[in-house]
C-alpha cells in the first residue's frame, strides 16, 4: 500500500515539527490535535486543513523520521570502504550516534509500533516498511563481502540491533548498541 503524503507548507513545517517533539516524548495516543496546534502557534482549523487528521499527521511525523534517519546513515555508510564487514558495523555506529543524539527514549518506529498494531493504519506500512528496509539493508551490506547465507545473516543482525535499540529505550543495561555492535563482529568474523 502507497503511503500518502502532503506537500509542507511553513505552516504545516511547524505543525510537523510540534507534532514531533510532543508524540516522540509522549506517546502518540497521549497526544491531542489541541496541545500540537497550541505548540506550533496555529489553530486547531489551520492543523486540520494542511493535514486533514491526526492518523495523516502521525504518518508524516513517522516518515519525516525514517527520512532523516535514512539520510543520516547513508551518510555514514559513504564514509566506509565498500565490500567489508566494516560497513555492517557502521550501522551499529551510526544507530549509536542516532541514538545518542535524538533518540534517548529508543527507535520512534518501534514506539510507534507499541500504539499502532491495525494492519489498516495510515502508519502502519511506514512502521514496517522501514523495519523491512533495515533488513534489505543488512541484506545487501552482507552480500557485498559474503554473498552465500546473506539473508539468514541479515535476520541476525537484524534482531541484534532492533534488540539493541529497544534495550537502549528501556535503559536496560549500559551501551546496549554498542553490546550489539561486539556481537555482530563475533557474527561477522565467523561468516
Amino acid at each position: 500500500m502507497a503511503t500518502r503524503r502532503i506537500t509542507m507548507t511553513p505552516g504545516a513545517r511547524r505543525v510537523l515539527a510540534a507534532a514531533g517533539r510532543l508524540f516522540y516524548a509522549r506517546g502518540i495516543h497521549a497526544v491531542g490535535v489541541d496541545l500540537i496546534a497550541a505548540e506550533a502557534g496555529v489553530t486547531k482549523k489551520t492543523l486540520y486543513d494542511r493535514f486533514g487528521s491526526k492518523d495523516q499527521l502521525v504518518v508524516e511525523y513517522l516518515a519525516d523520521r525514517d527520512e532523516r534517519w535514512r539520510a543520516f546513515l547513508a551518510d555514514r555508510l559513504q564514509q566506509v570502504e565498500p565490500g567489508s564487514a566494516d560497513r555492517v558495523l557502521a550501522v551499529f555506529d551510526a544507530s549509536r550516534a542516532w541514538m545518542t543524539d535524538s533518540s534517548p527514549r529508543g527507535c520512534a518506529m518501534i514506539n510507534a509500533s507499541a500504539e499502532i498494531s491495525d494492519p489498516d493504519h495510515p502508519a502502519y506500512p511506514v512502521i514496517t516498511g522501514q523495519k523491512t528496509w533495515m533488513l534489505d539493508l543488512f541484506a545487501e551490506l552482507v552480500r557485498e563481502f559474503h554473498p552465500t547465507g546473506a539473508e539468514e545473516l541479515a535476520r541476525t543482525l537484524l534482531l541484534l540491533h532492533e534488540g539493541a535499540l529497544v534495550a537502549h529505550g528501556l535503559r536496560t543495561f549500559p551501551d546496549p548498541i554498542g553490546h550489539a555492535r561486539d556481537q555482530a563482529r563475533t557474527l561477522l568474523d565467523r561468516a
